[in-house]
């Protein structure tokens, strides 16, 4: 049988929420995964139809729920601009790339980007599984840090991708000022001063 009610709770960026039945009784929990064919994404105040379950924990919870009034869709809908931090994320890596084949750089610089952006991409997708589970979370402080010092392209693939981290615009703002401080860094890096400062790093390092 459908129930109806309200979304009265909503935590967007861990994807679930809970609603109170207009019959009456207790809220009902309810996760991003119960809506199966949407056009947008949930909101507090969102008037949903619904079926009763109950999930592992023995707790009542809704599946197959649809929002009133939204249009259905048949294939996933990508936000306008969705593709533009793909294009960005690829298109510094190229650059760095080009960088490295010109000679501009040394190549190390490269092997950097790439290791951090890929560790950064496990990151975000991790924190997003812990999320969704309750779990231990990546500190967004943590996060920062590894898109300062190289891997923000792997960052932005994760958002774009996974969608995670892309609605809580604090966390947005600190990030963008982390890529912009780390293409600065990156373009101090081409000066004849910048490349003997990287190089003299990289020999330490190596012995």
């Amino acid at each position: 049988m459908r129930t109806k009610g309200k979304i009265v709770a909503w935590h967007d960026e861990k994807g679930y929420g809970f609603v109170t039945p207009f019959a009456g009784g207790d809220r009902v929990f309810i996760h991003i995964k119960a809506f199966a064919n949407r056009a947008r994404r949930p909101a507090i105040g969102d008037i949903v139809t619904y079926s009763l379950s109950t999930d592992s924990r023995g707790r009542r919870c809704a599946e197959a729920a649809a929002i009133s009034g939204a249009r259905k869709s048949t294939k996933t809908q990508k936000p306008s601009g969705a593709l533009l931090p793909v294009f960005l994320a690829t298109g510094f890596l190229a650059a760095v790339g080009t960088a490295v084949a010109l000679a501009v750089v040394p190549g190390s610089v490269f092997v950097v980007y790439l290791m951090f952006s890929l560790i950064t991409f496990i990151a975000y997708a991790l924190d997003k599984m812990a999320a969704r589970q309750r779990s231990w979370r990546t500190s967004e402080t943590t996060l920062h840090l590894m898109a300062l010092v190289g891997g923000w392209p792997g960052a932005l693939l994760a958002q774009n991708r996974l969608r995670h981290k892309t609605r809580k615009q604090p966390f947005r703002a600190v990030f963008w000022t982390t890529v912009i401080l780390n293409c600065a860094a990156f373009a101090w890096l081409l000066s004849p001063a910048g490349t003997r400062a990287w190089r003299s790093v990289a020999s330490v390092i190596t012995g």
